[in-house]
């Protein structure tokens, strides 16, 4: 679903987005562990509020995903973001595995994340990204059927393409993640499993801005995935901001959100697939 042009003459996309889990990376997995309970709630407390300054100052449009029991936790900090410009799309009820859910159960939580999200900010999510990116034989049809855009959970391209069900066209825009384009690959610390940063902030950054070149190059999506908690901190935030700046300094790009990316590749005139890339 490579379009074969970007909205304002760009010639790329950026699509940034950031992972409100908070609390609910330690609820969702059944931990209390307070002292991790509290390194969440920095994202809630400072990093959200940093991302959405920077956003704002770089007049750029993201999307951010949130558990419904992150919003309930601080029901203002997912209407901060709506007000800031920004979408609000589902990533679970609690930060939940969704692959080890039954199919009912599965459904059950969608649509109680859904309306949460919905009542709470007024604007029903178009968009779904599972939590921990895992998904069960279930979550593609039941996101397809419960009416929303896009889902932003798989790895099949680094361009939007759409899911197939049993053989058949669904639909369902897909705005691809990948663990290369996510921070806390690189920068989160953790006990279980043990996990230590292993790539430091300038690193990060390099490999950022590679991605964006390679698709500013071929006119293609370049799409980031961030969390408050891991990008938030005074040594890392300007790793957001230099991607900004490069990406402004390199020529005309779309900033846009996963929502309006998916709507884009769903309706706009697309490259041939024997159109070479670059």
């Amino acid at each position: 679903m490579a379009p074969a042009a970007w909205p304002g003459n760009a010639r790329c996309a950026l699509a940034l987005s950031f992972d409100c889990d908070h609390e609910t990376a330690e609820l969702g997995s059944g931990g209390q562990a307070v002292g991790r309970l509290g390194w969440a709630e920095f994202g809630r407390r400072v990093g959200v509020p940093r991302i959405l300054n920077l956003l704002a100052h770089h007049q750029a449009s993201a999307s951010f995903f949130i558990p419904a029991v992150t919003a309930l936790l601080d029901p203002d900090e997912p209407r901060r973001i709506v007000e800031g410009g920004h979408e609000i799309g589902v990533h679970g009820w609690i930060h939940e595995n969704t692959s080890t859910l039954d199919e009912a159960t599965e459904r059950a939580m969608l649509v109680r994340s859904r309306d949460v999200l919905e009542q709470i900010t007024g604007q029903r999510p178009t968009g779904h990204r599972a939590a921990q990116w895992d998904l069960s034989p279930h979550t593609i049809k039941l996101v397809a059927e419960l009416g929303f855009a896009y889902d932003s959970s798989m790895m099949a391209d680094e361009d939007c393409y759409e899911l197939v069900l049993d053989g058949a066209a669904s639909g369902l825009v897909e705005v691809p993640v990948d663990w290369v384009r996510d921070d806390a690959v690189y920068l989160s610390f953790n006990r279980t499993p043990p996990t230590r940063p292993y790539a430091s902030p300038e690193q990060v950054r390099d490999i950022f801005i590679r991605e964006f070149d390679a698709a500013f190059d071929e006119g293609g999506l370049c799409q980031l995935v961030m969390h408050p908690f891991v990008i938030g901190y005074r040594s890392r935030i300007w790793i957001l901001e230099e991607v900004l700046r490069h990406a402004r300094a390199r020529g005309p790009v779309w900033i846009a959100s996963h929502q309006a990316v998916a709507k884009h590749a769903l309706t706009a005139p697309r490259v041939r697939s024997s159109e070479p890339r670059i």
